[in-house]
Formats: C-alpha cells, sequence, structure tokens
C-alpha cells in the first residue's frame, strides 16, 4: 500500500474513534457503490451523519477542508442518497467533514465541521 493510501487510512480510523468518543454511533466505513465512496456512516441522535475525511501530513499545500470542492458536495449526496437507498431507511442526513493533520513525530489533530449544507 502507498504511503499515501495508508495516511488516508489512518486518518479515517482516527476520525471514526473521534467520531465514537464523542457520541456518535459509526455504523458503516468505507462504503462503495459505481458513483464512488462514503468514508464513515455515523449516527448522532435522529440523523444519519455522512463524513468526507481528509487527512494530510502538514498543511504545506493548503488546509484539508480545501480540498472539498462544490463538485465533491454534489457527490457527497448522491451518495448519501445511494446509501440511504441500499439501506432501506430514510432519516434525517447530515454532510460533514473532519480533518486530520497528521505530521510525522507528532500527535495528529482533528477538526470536525458540521453541516456543509
Amino acid at each position: 500500500m502507498a504511503a499515501k493510501d495508508e495516511l488516508g487510512r489512518r486518518g479515517e480510523t482516527l476520525a471514526a474513534d473521534y467520531l465514537s468518543a464523542n457520541g456518535y454511533r459509526v455504523i458503516d466505513r468505507n462504503w462503495r457503490c459505481r458513483d464512488g465512496e462514503i468514508d464513515v456512516v455515523a449516527e448522532q441522535g435522529d440523523e444519519t451523519v455522512f463524513v468526507e475525511v481528509k487527512t494530510r501530513s502538514s498543511t504545506d499545500f493548503g488546509h484539508p477542508f480545501e480540498a472539498i470542492t462544490l463538485g465533491k458536495l454534489r457527490r457527497m449526496r448522491r451518495l448519501a442518497m445511494a446509501w440511504c437507498v441500499q439501506a432501506g431507511g430514510w432519516r434525517r442526513i447530515r454532510l460533514d467533514a473532519i480533518a486530520v493533520i497528521a505530521r510525522p513525530g507528532t500527535r495528529p489533530s482533528i477538526e470536525h465541521l458540521e453541516r456543509l449544507t
């Protein structure tokens, strides 16, 4: 596995752990369909939360949140709807993002941006 892929997987694990520690129930990870992938699906209260995780080893090329474009948001909405159809249930949905900055030799920082839409 490439170093970039390992960093991404580590970030997704850190994000899922962060969500669990903050009262969310993680119900799916790395869900895929022909249109793409949802990094983390969680529940909080009466909402199903679809989380895009962006992991970087530094901010030299910008903050991880800067990588979430309008096109990415549109894709997240389509993927969230596809997940709901497959899961067979409709609830309130929310799109969130988590930025993980994992500098080598330091403790990773995690930022959670709720309600992208």
